[in-house]
């Protein structure tokens, strides 16, 4: 392994993973950003998606449903709400949730209920693209 930097990504719940790694990749609130070790100190909300991290030829994949990523020169923080390793994601309950989320909208009877709904139903679809670059990224590899 080459240069690495420190990654912990942590939950609500509590700490999801925490290890080294070479390169860390998540959905920052204006696009994907990459970090290599030594990246300049940054601060930036984060969607919900996909956060890779990359140490060797190993690479991991957590789904987060938004939160902050605190970038400082040899360590990166991940904090959200919810955080699932990708391949404990479950296709058939993210898309009941892009439903429900779907008829809630519908049924909305106030802004509040609206958006509400349109934070369920990001978050939903969030997983399926998750799950659906997983497979994906599996399929090019040969490991599915």
């Amino acid at each position: 392994m080459g240069l690495s930097m420190q990654v912990d990504i942590v939950s609500a719940e509590g700490e999801i993973f925490s290890g080294k790694a070479e390169m860390l990749f998540a959905q920052a609130a204006n696009g994907e950003i990459g970090i290599l070790p030594h990246h300049s100190q940054f601060l930036s909300q984060l969607k919900p998606g996909i956060v890779r991290v990359v140490s060797g030829d190993e690479e991991d994949h957590f789904y987060i449903n938004g939160g902050i990523i605190e970038i400082q020169p040899s360590v990166v923080t991940v904090l959200a709400d919810t955080a699932i390793r990708a391949a404990d994601l479950d296709e058939a309950k993210a898309k009941e949730a892009k439903q429900r989320a779907e008829e809630a909208m519908t049924d909305a009877k106030s802004e509040t209920d609206i958006a509400r709904a349109q934070v369920e139903l990001a978050e939903a679809v969030a997983q399926i693209q998750a799950i659906s670059k997983l497979r994906d990224r599996l399929q090019k590899t040969g490991m599915s």
